[in-house]
């Protein structure tokens, strides 16, 4: 995908030095928030060939933890989906089932968009 960068390279243009290593911070690891602190918006969008998906975005945590809830939410919504760069996709309009989906996990979550 060429919308995503490598974040480990983002400062370094080039080095002539043979022995120089790219500085990451390997020891940061990105904790789940609980569901009471998250804050969870749901969008209606359009695909390319005019189809509707609900997207939830905002979720703060690993990538297991947001493909287990996007797992769970595929469902319950009885729909096919994916997780893509921190998104939740839902195939169709479930924006009014997520909501209350979500708020019976505990996630703060409120629809967003037109």
């Amino acid at each position: 995908m060429s919308g995503k960068k490598n974040k480990k390279n983002i400062n370094i243009v080039y080095s002539t030095n043979p022995n120089f290593k790219y500085e990451t911070d390997e020891n940061e690891t990105e904790n789940t928030l609980p569901p009471q602190q998250q804050d969870l918006r749901i969008f209606l969008d359009r695909l390319g060939g005019g189809k509707l998906v609900s997207r939830v975005n905002g979720f703060i945590g690993t990538v297991s933890d947001i493909e287990a809830l996007g797992k769970l939410l595929k469902q319950k919504c009885g729909g096919g989906g994916s997780v893509k760069e921190g998104n939740i996709l839902i195939q169709g309009d479930h924006r009014d089932k997520l909501l209350k989906i979500l708020a019976d996990l505990g996630y703060k979550a409120k629809k967003a968009g037109g």
